[in-house]
């Protein structure tokens, strides 16, 4: 029995047009939803998940028996309460959850696609979650979120669907890859592709892929996901149960064991090919390129209310690229929030708990919520 085959999926027939020019159809979107619909269909969120993450944003994932990866803010009683709120979480096109990725056999050959697999774009992604929205027969969304990655796809739904949701929050994001971010990911890929045993891409009929590499691109972008402050905190120079140096290239020091120890775990969960293309997707964002170089074209045909929130210590997603959105909203009198949350976290803050933008998130959902209640919406 393939591990995949008791999870939810949704199989698209219709095509799908992706950016790069190829055509796909009859394929599997994997997700997991979380409460309940009401009779209105008016209460659905859909979150978008991070690089790494996938349809299991809560409770225990029932293929790696580990917590969700969003289970400080989602659940019953939480910031997103699922007491209160249906919520929709899908695995994005070329992941390596259930959804349609690198790892899926292709029809045509008979064999997984592997590095075969079309190159897709965050716009790819959001298209192919919104037969989603589709299937459950959604006129309008209550919200749609996520952070990172997450908050990008947020940007994207807007832009590709003006009006499909009454409200938006983008968390720590950007509009746009960095020269430095794009530098962070290619990094990953080319320690991924130095490992011999990823074969060119073709390391799936082998016993072995190329975990080395893998390990090593996770350890290099969980040091972006974190902040100078909370590392030095945390580790500091502190050795690795010892009192002195080995004088070797051991793991003398408790950073250097920790990122060995997430470097590790990681590779049990994730694909490689997957990692490639989805730092491809990231990279190759551009929602301001697309609009002729001018952001607020992106939503001037929205009434969406926006949301945005940024961490004092992210330098990934710094608060300035996300002001930057901010700015293109107020330029266009659109309904934009932002708030800037003081977090020695790192990018990771909106994963954690971390008491003020959890608070802040959840006052933002049911205070919208209370109103378009109140308003009949």
């Amino acid at each position: 029995m393939n591990k995949f085959d008791n999870i939810k999926k949704l199989i698209v027939k219709d095509q799908l047009k992706l950016d790069c020019g190829q055509t796909i159809s009859n394929f599997p979107i994997a997700y997991e939803t979380y409460g309940k619909l009401n009779s209105k269909k008016s209460n659905a969120i859909l979150v978008f998940h991070a690089l790494t993450g996938d349809q299991f944003a809560t409770g225990i994932n029932p293929i790696t028996k580990k917590d969700g990866w969003w289970k400080y803010a989602l659940g019953p009683g939480k910031a997103i309460d699922t007491d209160k709120y249906f919520v929709i979480c899908a695995n994005v096109l070329g992941g390596c959850m259930g959804s349609f990725g690198p790892s899926n056999v292709n029809p045509t050959t008979g064999k997984t696609y592997e590095i075969d697999f079309p190159i897709i774009t965050i716009n790819d992604m959001v298209n192919a979650q919104y037969f989603l929205i589709k299937h459950f027969e959604i006129e309008k969304l209550f919200c749609v979120t996520g952070g990172s990655m997450g908050g990008m796809q947020v940007l994207q739904f807007v832009a590709n669907y003006p009006n499909l949701s009454q409200t938006a929050v983008p968390i720590a994001c950007t509009s746009n890859h960095s020269a430095q971010n794009i530098a962070l990911n290619e990094l990953g890929r080319q320690a991924i592709m130095a490992d011999a045993k990823w074969q060119n891409g073709k390391y799936e009929d082998s016993d072995s892929s190329p975990n080395k590499g893998l390990s090593v691109a996770r350890m290099a972008a969980h040091i972006s996901y974190l902040s100078k402050d909370a590392l030095q905190e945390k580790f500091g120079r502190k050795l690795q149960e010892r009192d002195d140096l080995k004088f070797s290239f051991d793991a003398d020091f408790q950073i250097e064991s920790y990122l060995r120890h997430q470097g590790s775990v990681f590779v049990d969960r994730f694909d490689a090919n997957s990692y490639l293309y989805i730092t491809r997707a990231m990279d190759y964002f551009d929602l301001n390129k697309k609009y002729e170089g001018n952001l607020s074209k992106a939503f001037k045909n929205s009434n969406t209310k926006f949301f945005i929130i940024s961490f004092t210590s992210d330098w990934l997603y710094p608060s300035s690229e996300n002001k930057e959105i901010v700015i293109a909203l107020n330029s266009i009198g659109a309904d934009v929030g932002y708030v800037e949350i003081e977090s020695d976290k790192g990018h990771d803050s909106f994963l954690l708990n971390v008491p003020d933008f959890l608070e802040t998130l959840r006052g933002f959902l049911n205070t919208s919520y209370e109103r378009l209640n109140e308003e009949g919406i």
